[in-house]
């Protein structure tokens, strides 16, 4: 084997093709992490989503608690009187006497 002297412009090429190999690689990963699967935009859609989901979450709780409360109205034993007020003024529109009414015309 003989020694062959590196030239000017054996070591330039060879800069060059490790230039631009970590040029392609910094321009792939940075794309991946802005425009890829798991980057950025990917975050702020999960994020977004996140909020809605956390929100109809939020009324189906309030949904779920006042359904188990009208359930808890139906219970066989003699139901408290507050209740039982309370439904008469909602749905048959029955008032106290003790209360004050005005009537709009």
């Amino acid at each position: 084997m003989s020694y062959r002297p590196r030239t000017k412009w054996r070591v330039l090429s060879w800069q060059l093709f490790t230039l631009t190999v970590c040029i392609g690689l910094t321009g792939y990963f940075s794309y991946h992490t802005i425009s890829g699967r798991y980057g950025l935009e990917a975050r702020t859609g999960l994020l977004t989503r996140s909020t809605a989901l956390e929100f109809q979450s939020g009324t189906l709780q309030k949904a779920k608690h006042r359904l188990e409360r009208e359930i808890a109205l139906l219970a066989p034993e003699i139901p408290d009187s507050d209740i039982v007020e309370e439904i008469a003024r909602q749905f048959l529109g029955y008032a106290n006497p003790q209360d004050r009414l005005i009537q709009l015309r």
